[in-house]
């Protein structure tokens, strides 16, 4: 038994290390394949790389290596004619302001018949003063007319008599002048008395305050019971005829641009609504601190606008003729606004530009093109100055 499991043993070694030595063969046959394969691939992935070269620098040559440069799209604007506008802003207040305050003596209101934002007609009672002791003085006044008149009544009378008597010789000359002269007295005081009647009585009608014209009430700055005199603020302002206006801030050369009867859309600041004003009047004056001058817009009343609000104001100022760009063609830093335009040698330089008014057609250029330029109009943001392109006119 020792035999045969010797002799099983020496018949298993032999087949083990062949199977090992053919296992042996096959990576390497393996291996050699892959090699092989891995040099097919480089040696393809050279002759086709080695093939663009020579197709490249071929192509280079016969298109003198302007496939190389990049394309840009360019377009030249020209001149188009577009309604002058000017933008601004300015505060919304009343045309005609009124202060409304006490002319009279003054004293405790006892009534007030209207509040802010109620219509007003002339000569129109707002506020009544407590007249009771001037009420006095009146009837005292008038009780002094009663009395010189009287007075002047029995100087009349007697004078009357004297006339009588005189031609009978029982009154002098001197008689009769002098009851004339006592009469005429008389009848001055009455009309002294008279006089003061009316003094007395306009003084009262002053106590009340009144409008001063028709209007809108803006403002109410008295109560009942509140005392008040002729150095009191004024206790009321009327907007006349609620008419207002934009006190629009413009600089020097938008000033020279309109004229008064020009005509202007205001739009109050939080409101859809526009209004059409005109301008009745451009500023004599330019403010030394700011360089700009105002232009009064005058507005018929709406409910939207309030004095003391902001507003937009965008003024017609005629036609004028600039080019037009749209929007991807303009670019800005911190020196302005700017465009990129390609001179005859197809060089990109950049050109500074003064913006005007936005269009449905784009943006309109107030200055720095003449409008034959040849205008990048598209990623103008990759390109440098002095850098050379092969410009594409637009729609080619």
């Amino acid at each position: 038994m020792n035999y045969e499991s010797g002799f099983e043993a020496e018949r298993v070694e032999p087949m083990t290390g062949s199977a090992s030595l053919e296992s042996d063969e096959a990576a390497e046959a393996t291996r050699r394949r892959r090699w092989y394969i891995g040099a097919a691939v480089l040696a393809l992935l050279l002759a086709i790389g080695a093939y663009f070269v020579v197709s490249g620098a071929g192509a280079e040559e016969n298109t003198g290596g302007k496939a190389q440069l990049p394309s840009v799209t360019v377009i030249a604007p020209g001149q188009s004619t577009v309604d002058g506008e000017i933008s601004a802003t300015g505060t919304l207040a009343a045309r005609r302001d009124l202060p409304v305050g006490v002319v009279g003596e003054g004293g405790r209101v006892t009534a007030i018949s209207v509040d802010a934002g109620d219509w007003v007609r002339q000569g129109q009672v707002l506020v009544s003063i407590d007249r009771s002791v001037q009420s006095q003085q009146v009837q005292s006044a008038a009780a002094q007319v009663q009395v010189a008149q009287s007075d002047a009544n029995i100087a009349q009378a007697n004078l009357d008599r004297s006339l009588q008597l005189v031609e009978r010789g029982f009154v002098s000359e001197a008689d009769v002048d002098r009851l004339t002269a006592t009469r005429d007295a008389a009848v001055a005081r009455v009309r002294v008395a008279q006089a003061q009647v009316r003094e007395l009585q306009a003084r009262n009608a002053r106590l009340n305050v009144v409008a001063p014209a028709s209007g809108l009430v803006l403002e109410r700055n008295v109560e009942i019971g509140q005392t008040v005199s002729a150095g009191s603020p004024p206790l009321f302002r009327i907007a006349r005829g609620g008419e207002m206006e934009v006190l629009a801030r413009l600089s020097e050369t938008d000033l020279a641009q309109i004229n008064v009867g020009t005509t202007a859309t205001v739009t109050p600041v939080g409101s859809d609504n526009s209004y059409t004003g005109s301008v009745w009047q451009v500023a004599p004056l330019i403010s030394s601190q700011d360089r700009q001058g105002t232009a009064r817009i005058a507005l018929p009343y709406a409910e939207g606008l309030r004095p003391g609000g902001f507003a937009t104001v965008v003024i017609k100022s005629g036609t004028v003729s600039a080019p037009i760009l749209p929007e991807s063609a303009i670019q800005s830093d911190d020196e302005g606004s700017y465009v990129f335009i390609v001179d005859a040698e197809n060089t990109v330089q950049r050109r500074d530009i003064e913006l005007g008014q936005v269009t449905s057609e784009g943006i309109v250029i107030a200055g720095g093109l003449a409008g034959n330029e040849r205008v990048v109009l598209r990623a103008a943001g990759f390109l440098n100055p002095g850098e050379t392109v092969r410009p594409i006119a637009d729609g080619a």
